[in-house]
């Protein structure tokens, strides 16, 4: 039986090209909201924090189904937790299509809250999965190869969402304070069916395919332990999952907000003064820049620590933050794409060090990793900063976000009551 310690790149190349394509999917689907939020905010008439408010509905699902997933994949396997994953997210994308038809603000927040549910329980699983599937030392240089592969979505999911949404549609198209008729919004909500039938389409067709493969089990050890091992092992022991719990959570507040009022952001007159579909094309560059970054970041950690590797990188996001909540003109949009590239090992990179060391723990410390992605839900309150203060104001929340990972990435991330590493059947 194989162990973590072996080389995957026979035995398992097809297992990670295949797990790489669900981590393209999830990251594609989310950012599609990026290009959302104005379209929604045209609409139905939202302020910045009605706007927000339907990212945090997403990442909620996070904070209400990251422990229920890993608990259902104690029951059914990873393999079908996968399944039942893009099963959950093709529901839910097809339920944007009367969402559209209605319109309705409340069944579109229902439809994106089903689609995250399913996204949480393919993060539970695929995760821990590709982060242990290889030698230990190099599970934050693997996972975050990996995770190139979802920046690689979130990179052509803009130019999808701004041509079959933003560019389909008179908000898409208006400069900011335009006003749009009634009869116009009503016509632009339509223009959300079909990317998500497409959307859908894929999902089922990536379900069927991962139905089909054979993919290797985790081993008993990396199950959860049983109860009387359990007296002798607490995930509280381990502190590099302590501090990067809050470490996950306050990352996504600082990559959703940013990415979520990018283009709310780049049409201000005092900014660059663009309409949004044309800061959709920004907007690819933000998360080009993230794709860019894992791929370099995979190679840079398998030379220096992935612990002060994340420290450079957090390090550079909190300078450019620095600028974008105090320049003027395009140089201020230019520090937000370029915070793209700071942000893109971060969470990769966090979650590794994160389930470092906790053995038969592992899976319950996923779970706890991937519940922290809820943290995401609080871009309202920057969406509230926002409105209270101005918008480009409350990218100081941002700033400070940044000044935390520095902290775990040079202290809190150092592995304490460390257990052995996992095995693969």
């Amino acid at each position: 039986m194989p162990t973590a310690s072996h080389s995957p790149a026979a035995p398992y190349k097809k297992s990670l090209a295949l797990l790489a394509s669900l981590f393209f999917m999830w990251g594609f689907i989310t950012v599609i909201n990026n290009t959302l939020l104005p379209h929604l905010r045209s609409v139905f008439d939202l302020n910045y924090t009605q706007t927000t408010l339907i990212e945090s509905v997403w990442f909620i699902a996070y904070g209400v189904m990251g422990m229920p997933s890993a608990f259902l994949i104690e029951r059914i396997g990873y393999k079908n937790a996968l399944i039942v994953g893009l099963a959950v997210m093709a529901i839910g994308a097809a339920g944007m299509v009367p969402a559209a038809q209605i319109p309705s603000y409340g069944v579109t927040l229902f439809a994106l809250f089903i689609i995250a549910s399913g996204i949480t329980l393919l993060q539970v699983a695929a995760n821990p999965y590709v982060a242990v599937i290889g030698p230990p030392e190099s599970a934050e240089s693997r996972l975050t190869l990996v995770q190139a592969f979802n920046s690689m979505g979130t990179f052509f999911a803009p130019y999808f969402g701004g041509y079959l949404i933003l560019s389909r549609t008179v908000g898409g198209n208006a400069l900011a304070g335009t006003e749009i008729s009634l009869e116009q919004r009503l016509a632009d909500a339509h223009a959300t069916q079909l990317p998500y039938i497409l959307v859908a389409v894929v999902l089922v067709i990536l379900a069927l395919i991962i139905w089909r493969a054979k993919l290797p089990t985790l081993g008993a050890s990396t199950r959860r332990a049983n109860a009387e091992e359990r007296k002798h092992l607490s995930l509280w022991s381990h502190r590099n999952l302590v501090f990067g719990i809050p470490a996950i959570f306050i990352y996504l507040i600082a990559e959703i907000g940013v990415a979520n009022l990018f283009i709310n952001f780049a049409i201000l007159p005092e900014i660059a003064g663009i309409t949004p579909a044309q800061a959709a094309n920004y907007l690819v560059l933000l998360w080009g820049g993230m794709m860019v970054g894992r791929f370099a970041g995979a190679f840079i950690m398998r030379v220096f620590p992935a612990d002060r590797t994340l420290a450079v990188f957090a390090l550079f996001s909190m300078v450019v933050m620095i600028g974008a909540a105090t320049l003027h003109g395009p140089a201020a949009m230019w520090c937000l794409v370029l915070v793209g590239l700071g942000h893109s090992i971060m969470f990769p990179t966090i979650f590794a060090l994160g389930i470092k060391g906790l053995g038969p723990l592992t899976e319950e410390g996923s779970g706890l990793l991937i519940t922290a992605i809820a943290g995401g839900a609080l871009v309202v309150a920057q969406g509230w900063l926002a409105d209270t203060i101005g918008l480009q104001n409350s990218f100081w929340l941002t700033v400070v976000c940044e000044v935390y990972i520095i902290f775990y990435a040079l202290w809190g991330s150092r592995p304490t009551d460390v257990q052995e590493p996992e095995v693969l059947a």
